[in-house]
């Protein structure tokens, strides 16, 4: 009897920033934690040929004219196949740059994603990662070969450089390191060593949190991020001021946790999302609005994930929590207690 084909199994986690700036590429500083209620799996089979095996979100056949408009609303133009294929070349050329000497036996590669789509929540990013995991793992690659600290802005430039598609580290560092992780992104580090500076944080640190999200939110976030970088590399001082102080905002929230003062952070988070409303106006969304005053109208703390789409908030109990779960049902809002630590 023939042996089996090797499988390998890899997953990378949703994410949410807690506090900092709200986009990439500022040389600020963030928080964010891991939410494993929410993955994208990668299986990896040893076969004969390689293949990039496409999924659901990848499919060009559809029963309607409407059924196609609705799937592009949900998952873009592009699935995760290109992801995958992006991946495999950026890694071989990684290993290759580093002379890891790679074995010639080939894979099927597969994907499946619970991560909602276009809600900030980076599932892009999770199905990249976890494809790394699982082309390290099959190849035999180390974070002794590749530092862990170095892996984030390698699965960065799967997006950047491979696809063209604009995009940050913070993502990809919490995916990467899982838990929770304060970022420094000092401008003279990152230029001297090409990273940031990466602190995790115990996560039994954080003080009560729930993810928030709607279903159907199809507000995108595209035009006010472009219109930030434009005053940005403008030197627009409410812009550059507004960096700095969300940087202020996320030190000060990672030097009360490391307290275990977590529960004197809601104010914080608050005004993190005050802030960005002032600089982003009216380019927010109402459906984004919403969420957050309908958080707030019941005690608690909320501010967005990420782009907008999702909020993250601090509760005082389960009472606030459960009044947080009806409250936001009718809006059509999941809300979640985010598992941060792998269950024993």
């Amino acid at each position: 009897m023939a042996d089996k084909p090797l499988t390998i199994r890899t997953e990378a986690f949703a994410r949410a920033g807690l506090i900092g700036n709200p986009s990439d590429g500022y040389f600020g500083k963030t928080i964010s934690f891991i939410v494993r209620n929410y993955s994208a799996r990668v299986e990896l089979t040893e076969a004969d040929k390689i293949e990039i095996v496409p999924n659901e979100r990848d499919h060009s056949r559809f029963d309607s004219i409407d059924q196609l408009v609705a799937d592009v609303a949900l998952y873009g133009y592009y699935g995760g196949v290109r992801l995958l294929k992006a991946t495999v070349k950026r890694f071989y050329r990684e290993c290759t740059e580093r002379r890891v000497g790679l074995h010639d036996r080939c894979f099927r590669l597969k994907y499946h994603s619970t991560i909602p789509s276009r809600v900030g929540m980076a599932g892009s990013s999770a199905i990249i990662t976890a494809a790394f995991r699982a082309l390290m793992k099959f190849y035999g690659v180390t974070d002794q070969d590749i530092p862990k600290h170095l892996q984030p802005s390698i699965i960065l430039s799967v997006e950047n450089e491979e696809l063209g598609i604009p995009a940050g580290l913070q993502d990809r560092v919490i995916q990467v390191y899982e838990g929770a992780v304060f970022m420094d992104f000092n401008k003279t580090h990152m230029e001297r060593e090409g990273h940031g500076l990466y602190e995790e944080i115990d996560p039994r640190l954080l003080p009560p949190l729930y993810v928030a999200f709607k279903t159907k939110l199809g507000e995108g976030t595209e035009v006010p991020h472009n219109d930030i970088r434009k005053r940005w590399n403008a030197d627009d001082k409410e812009v550059h001021d507004a960096m700095q102080t969300w940087a202020s905002l996320a030190q000060q929230t990672r030097d009360l946790l490391v307290q275990a003062r977590g529960s004197e952070i809601a104010p914080l988070l608050n005004a993190n999302f005050d802030l960005r409303k002032v600089i982003y106006g009216d380019k927010m969304g109402l459906g984004n609005l919403q969420m957050v005053e309908t958080a707030r109208s019941l005690g608690c703390s909320a501010k967005f994930t990420g782009s907008g789409g999702a909020i993250v908030g601090t509760y005082d109990d389960e009472a606030m929590y459960q009044a947080l779960v009806e409250k936001m049902q009718p809006l059509g809002v999941v809300v979640c207690k985010p598992q941060i630590l792998p269950r024993r």
